[in-house]
Order: C-alpha cells, then structure tokens, then sequence
C-alpha cells in the first residue's frame, strides 16, 4: 500500500500542481507511477465537469465565459506541462530539419515562430469547441467527454513504456527506464479497457467517436514520432496528449454531442 501511495504522490507531482508531500524517488515507487497517471485525468475530468454544471445551475454568465473556463482549469491543474511539450513539438516539427536537428528544437526552452502560432491556433479552436460543447452540459455526452482526460493519459502513460525512445535523457526516458515494463503495459491497457467501456456506457455515439478520435490521434503520433523523431520523448507524449483532448472535444463537437 505505500508503494502504491507513493507513485500516485510521484504522478500527481510529476504531472499536476495539486499539493502533495514531498518523498524521495526510487526505483520501487517509480515502478509503477505510469499506472497511475491516468487518475490526474480522472481529477480533472471530475474538477471541469462539475465546475460547468454547477455554472449552467446556478450562475448567468455568458457560455463564452464558460468555455474560457473550461479551457483554463486543465492548464491550471497541470502546469502547462503538456502543453509546454506541446509547443516544443510544433517548434521541431515546422523546423522540417533532420532527427537530430529536431531534437536539439525539443531541448530548446526558447519558443519559436511555430511554437506561438500553434498555441495560438490551439487555444482559438479550443474556445470555439468548448462554446459549442457548452449548450449540452446537462446531457450523458458531456460526461462522457470528461473521461476523456482519463484517456488520454491512459494511452499516453502506454505509449511510454511500449513506444522506443528517441533519446536516453529527459522525462519520457526517465520513466519507460524505471518502469516494471510489462506489469505496467498491462495495468495501462486495462485502463484504455476499462475508460473506453465507462465512455460507451454512459452514451454510446459520443463515446465511440471520441475512443475512434483518440485511436487515430494516438497511430499518429506514433507514426510521426518515429519517422519524424526516432522515437518519443515527453515532448511528443505531451503533443499527443494536448492533440488527443482536442480532437476528441472538437469530434463531439461536430458530431452535436
């Protein structure tokens, strides 16, 4: 039970400002952390999704301030971690130099041209979904949607430790070498299983668009990560995991939730 206690302490601190007390990092209790990651989607799904419910209740603000909310509270929860990688990727991406060169854009904390025009574009469509998604609050595709964070983690934390490496450093790295590998591809796969069920549960039609999305999203990124990287890097898992949500939110979206 305290090894347990402990990774979910190492993915909340790795992966979301929520306050935890401070332990050491070993190789036990990183073991499993990547099992656990897919919890930090389950917190931000409950926080997003009873924070616009109890807008449509009890407050009159316009939606237009709702869908900022809405877009806010994941980067708040999480730091901007994801989208930091995110930013770095569309940086090393409209680069359009070789593996290594694209790397190199990866480690580099300054943003570029395309990092700033993809954040841009990216929170613009973010806004526009969620002012759409707004009117459907109180419906059973809502809260399918909000498992969507879950998701997308689940398949993130899998990709972690089943995807090779680009390089031996940095984030990525640092968990898929600590790992129990196989013990937590199994736990990660049992996640994908048992989110997807929930999803298809609740509502089938915007489940299944959302789980489709978010399987063409994650072959993407896998097949861009090795042709275009080598390999994955945290960078890439936060590309994909910024990429995935949207896409997921703009499928239910278009499809009328």
């Amino acid at each position: 039970m305290k090894m347990i206690l402990e990774s979910i302490n190492i993915a909340f601190s790795m992966y979301s400002k929520v306050p935890m007390p401070q332990i050491e990092w070993n190789e036990r209790n990183m073991k499993y952390v990547m099992c656990y990651f897919p919890i930090v989607g389950l917190l931000i799904g409950a926080l997003q999704g009873g924070m616009l419910w109890a807008l449509a209740q009890y407050s009159s603000i316009s939606s237009f301030l709702w869908a900022a909310a809405a877009v806010i509270l994941p980067i708040v929860l999480t730091g901007g971690i994801h989208m930091d990688g995110f930013c770095d990727t569309m940086d090393a991406l409209g680069s359009h130099q070789s593996i290594e060169k694209k790397l190199e854009i990866l480690k580099d904390s300054n943003s570029g041209a395309f990092a700033v025009m993809g954040c841009v574009l990216f929170f613009i469509l973010n806004l526009a979904v969620w002012d759409s998604l707004l009117p459907f609050v109180k419906e059973k595709g809502f809260w399918t949607l909000m498992l969507s964070y879950t998701l997308s983690r689940s398949l993130s934390g899998f990709s972690v430790v089943t995807f090779s490496c680009a390089k031996n450093s940095g984030l990525a790295a640092l968990f898929s070498q600590a790992a129990d590998r196989k013990k937590a591809r199994t736990v990660l796969f049992c996640w994908v299983i048992a989110v997807s069920a929930a999803m298809l549960l609740i509502d089938f039609r915007t489940g299944l668009l959302c789980i489709g999305t978010a399987l063409v999203i994650f072959w993407y990124y896998h097949h861009v990560s090795m042709k275009q990287f080598g390999g994955i890097t945290g960078d890439l898992a936060g590309f994909f995991l910024q990429t995935c949500e949207l896409a997921m939110a703009l499928t239910a979206a278009a499809g009328g939730m």
